[in-house]
């Protein structure tokens, strides 16, 4: 009779064992991070753990939360967007313009006011699609690198909103306002409006990623391109897929956040690209591509969020350093990563 084979007999099942509980870890560990961040900045300052401050800072995480929620397919797919902040001020800068004028009379005739902020409404998201179409075309079609492409038009978008605004603000007329407010300050069984559209975003996106087979293409493409073309998936489609889907979430944050201030101007938007991207990889997101986690983007944009609203409560540094907590933990997650596919 042989004896049962030792663990040590078998060093390459250790090896997958350790890898698997490490996967675990790394899964959770955002979540346990979250948690952490919470417990702290309860100590630090009561009022951080009050109904109103948790509804605060999930209100305000909705608009980067539904622009991460679309570039976690884009990062998974192996791609990148760097326009997100520039193009959501641009959608912003037009919807309000075209409000404007659609209130002021076409023809000595003006429509009436529900109807147009229903248009201004359905243009952001148009044109979310529109722009991540053009994305889309220019990288696959056109062979552009994901990083060159997003980081022209992440100049043409700021550009094109600072000449219609004269280098000044949009801002949306008094009335539209008043009937444009409710879809940022109204709230359902006392949720903001804004959290509940972040909480369908991430729910449809989860669904998305993980029970379709655009999904699984996704993730194939983000672990090896040629071996997915070698699997008849077609790469180009799925590519330009994930850019047209961010393109429609930042429509969406847009349509959430042209009633928050009424306005638009060149700084509108400044940054969010860093915010989208720091809350997808803190989420576990592989830089690299491949694999990726919607429940861990949202979790990431929370915590992030968390860390911004600990820093506004307690001052243990200066909320101006905000955007250098974010740049530490992108740098910090891609060095934890490196090798990681």
């Amino acid at each position: 009779m042989q004896p049962a084979p030792t663990e040590a007999a078998h060093p390459h099942g250790r090896a997958r064992r350790l890898a698997a509980l490490a996967h675990r870890l790394a899964g959770v560990g955002p979540l346990i991070g979250l948690i952490a961040l919470c417990v702290l900045g309860t100590l630090l300052n009561r009022d951080f753990a009050t109904v109103d401050n948790l509804l605060n800072v999930l209100t305000r995480t909705s608009f980067i939360g539904i622009i991460s929620v679309g570039m976690t397919f884009v990062i998974i797919s192996g791609g990148i967007d760097l326009s997100v902040g520039s193009m959501a001020a641009l959608i912003a800068g037009v919807v309000i313009w075209t409000m404007n004028t659609l209130a002021a009379g076409v023809g000595g005739h003006a429509l009436p006011p529900l109807a147009i902020v229903a248009i201004g409404m359905a243009i952001a998201l148009a044109l979310g699609a529109l722009f991540g179409l053009a994305h889309g075309l220019l990288i696959t079609r056109g062979r552009i690198e994901p990083f060159i492409v997003t980081l022209g038009t992440l100049g043409i978008f700021r550009s094109v909103l600072t000449w219609l605004a004269d280098g000044g603000a949009l801002t949306l007329q008094n009335n539209l306002a008043d009937l444009y407010g409710p879809v940022y300050y109204a709230s359902l069984f006392g949720v903001p409006v804004p959290v509940w559209v972040f909480a369908l975003t991430a729910l449809g996106g989860a669904l998305m990623l993980n029970r379709t087979a655009f999904g699984r293409h996704v993730q194939a493409i983000g672990s090896n391109e040629q071996v997915a073309r070698y699997a008849a998936i077609r790469v180009d489609r799925v590519k330009c897929a994930t850019y047209v889907l961010v393109g429609m979430c930042v429509g969406v944050a847009t349509v959430l956040y042209v009633p928050r201030l009424g306005s638009a101007t060149p700084t509108t938007g400044l940054l969010w690209e860093l915010e989208a991207i720091a809350a997808v990889v803190v989420g576990g997101t592989a830089l690299k591509g491949g694999e990726g986690r919607v429940a861990g983007t949202v979790v990431g944009a929370v915590l992030l969020s968390v860390i911004a609203n600990i820093l506004n409560l307690t001052s243990i540094i200066s909320v101006y350093l905000n955007a250098a907590v974010q740049g530490v933990a992108i740098i910090a997650v891609a060095f934890l990563q490196r090798g990681r596919r």
